[in-house]
């Protein structure tokens, strides 16, 4: 026993100290897989067992470890223990790191504010201010930085870095705030940390001040020496301030082989749409040898897709394959993303598929990637199951399915699937109702577009550029031309589509001299016309057979505005002619053109000859259609008509004949219309819908209303040979009349009828729904497959011209 007593006697108690130390700096150190906080828990045991009571530098080095390791409720246990006694500030620097990183920010504030002012120091102050500016709470850390100043503690490096990044998260950020922190950093001396002047270019950066650049640049110029970041914040800076010139100034200035400054650099590149300098900057990064990886690869494949360059992204998608990155599963899916979207855009969506089937953590990414592919591919059937099979969906996952379906001309899925979302609790963005409101415009729902106006106002949306030009062109598409030029008048924040969408809003209801108008103050104004403005005020001249007006927009194209023209501007300068029966000069246009006429031009060619009987140029247009696109059905159809206006029965026949020999089948004419929030279909000669018998009587009574009026039915637009009698009745029985007599009969006395058709109507309705409009006192609006007509006491706004 004394032999064991003298020896417990003879080890001190530094030694005992040292040898704790030893052990706590050990487990610090440590990097094995071992389970450090159970190592930890065992020396602490050991130390409460054998009655040592540590000092405080054993203490912290206790409290900094369990805060490291996990541990925040032994830590804080330690630390409200020893705290009461010792007021150290060390051991509250390390829980308020602990706290702070765990997400817990008000735990770790009350740590601070139950230290004693005469115990905190720089570094007790810099934890928190670091703590608020992790978690982007810019107020609250310029806040306490004040308190800094008050309670005259020293600032430092560390200070300034944690204040500046904290800063950036107050926006919108004021020039001025960002001067007078410049001033402080100057003041303390710390501008010449690189840390400092990081967060000072980055600062600036965020700021949209114009002038905020150039004093970013200033503290870049004066920095003595720059690292990774201070390169790659400066290079940034000016990406997104669309400055691609400085920022490649400042790469080219670059004296490091820094990847991360390479990436930035060609990530700009893409982001501006400048394809071709980011696959050169690629290529020339991976000869000299810079090192790529899943960012690289992301931006160029993006840059790849973006632009069409498909056979150049399948050459780096065999690059990542000979390369064989070591990418962890993270690190390598916006890779595999944006391969899925680019073998999609090739068409090579089963390609796609393969790709997406093999990534091991899909993303929202990954399904959306996925299901545009298959939206853009017309695969509506296996975008459906992706849209089912979807783990989750975002807002995006729906305005893509609903745009989807609207593309396809299944706009009333659309609007389907939008009050699916609702009911499913997802709050619409401003896109995806820009998008329903759009299939509201396809399928002439207007009383349900109205409805989603009020909800885009309720929900503050009115400012979207997005969702107004939608409203715009869907009431437009509904017939109410004024409500769409007052939706234009009233819109914040007009840009070059609404003016585009105005403009042909215009022309599509007969008001070409006013569209005219309308594309004249647009130039006042300032907004530069591009391509589309052009083909709309073409289109509103061919509508109202403005020929000289329509020759000389056509002309200022590339005169006045270098724009040159395409084969869709010729189409509706052709068409602009041959509306208004000046075939010769259509055809000379043809042999000046700079390229070989396509399907569009000899489709207006052909239209323009039905119109005017033109039987030679008809059937040559109709021979170079057959060769182009001999599947499309509206070649046959206009020949046929040329040659049933002339009553060539023979040559009808064998038109139709050509036409069921190579199985070309014609698209049925049908019109609907709305009545209350329904959509009514009508089909040529409808047994179908549940009030057709009423309808047909009520045409008949009708019918002896207009001929007392002076309607005479005209049987040359019965394109069959049949007996006189059995003409008329052919006629009374088309589509669009059986639509306009549900909507009398429906619709409140006084309501406009608003009918779409999806062909052009024939002549006989057309002068048959004129009768009827100053046989009921009521406006009818009818949208065939090219335009509107507005019939109001026995006039079409058209004035017969179409």
């Amino acid at each position: 026993m004394r032999g064991h007593d003298s020896l417990s006697f003879s080890v001190s108690l530094p030694d005992i100290a040292n040898c704790y130390a030893t052990i706590l700096h050990r487990l610090a150190t440590s990097r094995g897989p071992t389970s450090l906080l159970r190592r930890l828990r065992a020396v602490h045991a050991h130390i409460l067992a054998t009655g040592f009571k540590p000092r405080a530098h054993i203490l912290n080095r206790l409290i900094d470890l369990y805060s490291k390791f996990g541990d925040l409720p032994s830590a804080r246990r330690l630390f409200d223990a020893t705290f009461a006694h010792r007021r150290d500030a060390i051991a509250a620097t390390s829980l308020i790191t602990a706290y702070s990183a765990g997400g817990h920010l008000e735990s770790a504030r009350q740590i601070f504010d139950h230290t004693p002012l005469a115990f905190r120091d720089t570094v007790f102050y810099n934890a928190m201010i670091s703590s608020y500016s992790r978690a982007l709470e810019g107020p609250a850390a310029i806040a306490l930085y004040r308190h800094m100043l008050d309670d005259r503690v020293d600032r430092d490096s560390y200070t300034f870095t944690g204040v500046l990044s904290a800063a950036g998260a107050i926006l919108p950020l004021e020039l001025t705030h960002c001067q007078q922190l410049h001033c402080a950093v100057v003041k303390s001396g710390t501008e010449e940390a690189i840390s400092v002047s990081n967060a000072l270019i980055a600062l600036y950066a965020k700021c949209e001040a114009p002038e905020a650049a150039a004093y970013a640049r200033q503290v870049f110029n004066l920095m003595p020496e720059r690292d990774e970041l201070t390169w790659t914040t400066m290079v940034v800076s000016y990406v997104r301030r669309g400055h691609i010139s400085k920022a490649r100034q400042v790469f080219d200035e670059m004296d490091g082989r820094f990847d991360v400054v390479w990436n930035a650099m060609i990530s700009g590149y893409v982001d501006h749409g400048l394809f071709s300098e980011a696959l050169k900057m690629f290529r020339q990064m991976s000869c000299i040898g810079i090192p790529l990886d899943e960012f690289t690869y992301t931006s160029v494949l993006s840059a790849c897709a973006n632009s069409g360059l498909f056979n150049h992204g399948k050459s780096v998608h065999a690059h990542i394959i000979r390369a064989g990155p070591d990418f962890d599963p993270q690190a390598a899916l916006p890779v595999e993303n944006v391969l899925v979207t680019l073998y999609s855009k090739d068409g090579k969506v089963d390609v796609a598929r393969r790709i997406f089937n093999d990534i091991w953590m899909k993303d929202i990414v990954s399904w959306n990637a996925m299901l545009s592919g298959y939206l853009n591919s017309r695969r509506i059937h296996d975008a459906v199951h992706i849209f089912r099979d979807m783990p989750q969906k975002n807002q995006l996952t729906w305005m893509v399915m609903i745009s989807g379906y609207l593309h396809n001309g299944l706009a009333e899925e659309g609007l389907k699937l939008f009050n699916c979302m609702r009911e499913e609790g997802v709050k619409p963005c401003d896109y995806t109702y820009a998008g329903t409101i759009a299939a509201c415009g396809e399928i002439g729902a207007l009383e349900h577009g109205r409805q989603l106006h009020a909800q885009l106002i309720q929900l503050g949306y009115e400012s979207s550029n997005s969702a107004e030009n939608a409203l715009l062109t869907m009431y437009a598409k509904c017939g109410s031309v004024d409500a769409a030029h007052l939706t234009f008048l009233t819109m914040p924040n007009v840009d070059y589509v609404s003016w585009n969408a105005m403009i042909a809003a215009l022309g599509q209801h007969g008001y070409g001299v006013e569209a005219i108008d309308l594309f004249d103050q647009m130039i006042k104004d300032g907004i530069q016309p591009d391509r589309i403005s052009f083909l709309t005020v073409l289109s509103a001249c061919s509508h109202a057979g403005l020929v000289d007006e329509g020759f000389e927009y056509f002309n200022s194209m590339e005169r006045d505005y270098g724009i040159s023209p395409g084969e869709d501007h010729y189409t509706k300068l052709i068409d602009l002619l041959g509306r208004a029966g000046r075939i010769d000069e259509a055809w000379n246009v043809i042999k000046s053109m700079p390229c070989a006429p396509g399907p569009a031009i000899w489709e207006a060619v052909l239209s323009g000859c039905r119109i005017h009987g033109n039987m030679s140029l008809g059937k040559h247009a109709a021979e170079q259609l057959f060769k182009m696109i001999p599947e499309h059905d509206g070649t046959y159809v206009l020949l046929s008509n040329i040659y049933a206006a002339v009553g060539q029965w023979t040559d009808v026949a064998k038109v139709r004949k050509l036409m069921k020999d190579r199985g070309v089948k014609k698209e049925p004419g049908c019109s609907w219309i709305e009545v209350t929030n329904k959509v009514h279909v009508f089909l040529v000669n409808d047994t179908t819908h549940p009030h057709v018998q009423d309808i047909y009587k009520f045409l008949d009574i009708l019918g002896v209303k207009m001929r007392k009026l002076g309607y005479v039915p005209n049987t040359k637009f019965v394109l069959h040979d049949v007996v006189a009698e059995q003409k008329e009745y052919v006629l009374s029985t088309h589509s669009e009349k059986l639509a306009v007599a549900f909507g009398l009969l429906k619709l409140p006395a006084g309501a406009t009828v608003r009918v779409l058709k999806n062909l052009r109507i024939c002549g006989d309705c057309h002068s048959a729904i004129m009768f009827m409009s100053l046989a009921v006192g009521r406006e009818i609006v009818v949208r065939d497959g090219k335009r509107f007509h507005h019939f109001k006491n026995g006039q079409c706004s058209c004035g017969n011209y179409w």
